[in-house]
């Protein structure tokens, strides 16, 4: 082989290149907006404060961490080994990358979204409309699927200590006072924003609810992981949740094994996005985000196998949020867009 001409070769596609590259524009870099940059920045230092423990650690204390993790992970290997494949075929494996990453972008976006101002005089307004779907008997005699579709606005205290109104296919209803109980029970504004915003704290907490409500006599067969996800969802879509509480909630989910994502997935108000799934006992349960903002939709739950609820693909429940803000008075409305 001539060594000459390889070199010649590669010189002249090398300068091939620099004439291409002077020819052809640039190649697009979209630069963000100085908000943008304000709220990265702000994120970024949020999770340097996270992380500080460990920065503080004395080289002997590192050490001595990093002598006992290779010990946990020549143990756990070794354990792995010794169960062989059946004990790992029935452990959940973790979140995917690309649900994690989704939650992570609605996790920014909520984070850098505006506190809105909330007096304890004031009300919490949520609308919503969902489809559910429930078995009634039919004239010839069989249990028969039926949807029943709900427009549903919601006035909440912003403190609990004043009942609210709920306004259903417009009807109205009283919403009684929401003080008692748990902050995570209550679902009144100023409760959910005392809860701790560390996503495995929180992921902690909701835990612990989770495993309350599954205690003796619930009659629930839904596994923790299962329920624990299901009531984040229940909560990011059923109330206004202050926006660095939903950015914590989404960090958490992120946590929770088995969550998966969904490509193309429709809110009971025919809007389509991208969804962050957990799939169990033959259905999957869904949180719709809007493909360009990130922002919440709505959640869903769809039947993965024929049975009596319906056919594989169909809604067993749906939600779509549609309007939510702070407002003075019940009856008084908010603009419409997507949950925070």
């Amino acid at each position: 082989m001539n060594t000459a001409s390889t070199d010649q070769d590669r010189w002249d596609e090398h300068c091939e290149r620099r004439e291409l590259a002077r020819l052809l524009p640039p190649p697009p870099h979209p630069v963000p907006s100085l908000d943008e940059v304000a709220a990265r920045r702000e994120f970024l230092l949020n999770e340097f404060d996270r992380s500080r423990p460990l920065v503080a650690l004395t080289s002997r204390w590192r050490g001595l961490t990093l002598a006992a993790a290779v010990a946990t992970a020549a143990t756990l290997t070794a354990v792995t080994l010794t169960q062989g494949t059946g004990a790992s075929a029935n452990r959940t494996p973790p979140a995917t990358a690309a649900s994690v990453e989704l939650l992570d972008r609605a996790a920014r976006v909520a984070w850098s979204a505006p506190q809105p101002p909330a007096q304890d005089s004031q009300f919490t307004y949520l609308r919503t409309v969902t489809h559910a779907v429930a078995l009634s008997e039919a004239a010839d005699g069989p249990m028969r699927p039926t949807t029943t579709t709900a427009d549903t606005e919601q006035w909440a205290s912003v403190d609990g200590s004043r009942p609210g109104l709920t306004r259903r296919t417009g009807a109205d209803q009283p919403l009684p006072s929401s003080t008692a109980g748990s902050a995570w029970a209550s679902s009144s504004y100023r409760a959910l924003a005392a809860l701790p915003t560390e996503p495995d704290v929180l992921l902690g907490r909701i835990r612990a609810e989770a495993a309350h409500d599954r205690g003796p006599g619930s009659d629930s067969t839904t596994e923790p992981d299962q329920q624990t996800f299901v009531a984040i969802g229940d909560l990011l879509r059923s109330s206004v949740v202050p926006p660095r509480l939903s950015a914590a909630l989404y960090r958490a989910a992120a946590r929770i094994p088995g969550v998966v994502t969904v490509d193309d997935a429709v809110d009971a108000a025919g809007r389509h996005g991208v969804a962050v799934a957990r799939v169990h006992d033959g259905e999957r349960s869904e949180w719709i985000f809007d493909h360009r903002t990130m922002r919440l939709l709505g959640t869903r739950t769809v039947l993965l196998k024929d049975g009596p609820w319906g056919k594989a693909g169909d809604e067993m429940e749906s939600a779509a949020v549609v309007a939510w803000g702070i407002v003075d008075a019940p009856g008084e409305t908010a603009p419409l867009e997507a949950s925070p």
